[in-house]
């Protein structure tokens, strides 16, 4: 396993990093790989200030490793290696870099279509590539995209305070007017405190069906895989369960369950043999 990696998803995702912990060896390794590219262009448009010039080399970087099969940059080429080992499809990497690149600039969506395009670029095609490296069925990839995606959609919701600073609003402005918010900052919150908060339980209640949703398609994983992915997804329910009962800590601070907590959850889940939730 490469330390550099094992740094970068154990100071990225507490979920993630003690949640992969329980994948078989070689599985881990390989997770811990897409992670670290994943992360590294997320980490570039989410610094503040952003690093452009630094994203822009790393997307031309890919580019080259596309020509030539090898990358003067070591988790570019790792992650090359990577994307030829389990046959991803091109337009995934292309699709993701498009998605972070975006985030280069002041994101506001004004209908649920742009949302849905940001999203499978940013998260179903992990999903799909999480798939490819556990040597999943076909007909599993629908339902590892809808994981992707409901995990991201609750990052929406977390994020909010983060997202704001950095000039983003991921929701559809349609939905926003609907609730007669302009805006999702907290000043904006505090003086419409009830359409606040029923916008955030409503858009918690998209995510639990599209969590719910995804479910069905642990039925495709071994229970060694099924464990930590079903520990993660059950993270996730806790933290919207946080969210939900009080919509202003988002303001207050970023809702993440302790590593104690997600170890715990492991460790019940494998004394349950793994069974679906």
């Amino acid at each position: 396993m490469n330390y550099t990696f094992f740094q970068i998803m154990k100071n990225g995702s507490k979920t993630y990093f003690y949640t992969t912990l329980f994948f078989p060896k070689n599985i881990r390794k390989d997770v811990f790989t897409l992670y670290a590219f994943v992360r590294t262009a997320d980490d570039f448009v989410d610094s503040l200030p952003q690093k452009k010039t630094d994203f822009l080399k790393f997307k031309n970087l890919w580019q080259e490793y596309l020509k030539k099969g090898v990358s003067v940059n070591f988790i570019l080429n790792s992650y090359g290696k990577l994307s030829e080992k389990y046959s991803f499809e091109d337009n995934w990497t292309k699709d993701f870099l498009n998605a972070m690149e975006s985030d280069l600039k002041k994101v506001s969506f004004k209908n649920p279509d742009d949302t849905e395009k940001y999203m499978y670029g940013s998260a179903e095609v992990i999903g799909l590539m999480m798939a490819k490296i556990l040597k999943l069925p076909d007909q599993s990839l629908p339902y590892a995209a809808l994981q992707g995606k409901a995990m991201q959609y609750l990052n929406f919701i977390r994020d909010i305070s983060e997202d704001n600073s950095l000039g983003r609003q991921y929701f559809p402005e349609s939905i926003l007017k609907r609730h007669k918010l302009s805006n999702l900052t907290h000043e904006n919150a505090r003086k419409n405190p009830n359409e606040f908060c029923i916008f955030i339980r409503e858009e918690i209640s998209r995510y639990k069906n599209w969590q719910m949703e995804a479910t069905k398609g642990y039925v495709f994983l071994p229970t060694r895989y099924r464990i930590p992915i079903k520990t993660a997804a059950m993270m996730y329910n806790w933290t919207s369960d946080q969210i939900y009962k009080n919509p202003f800590i988002v303001f207050e601070k970023k809702v993440k369950p302790s590593a104690l907590r997600i170890v715990w959850n492991v460790i019940k889940n494998t004394i349950t043999d793994g069974k679906i939730f």
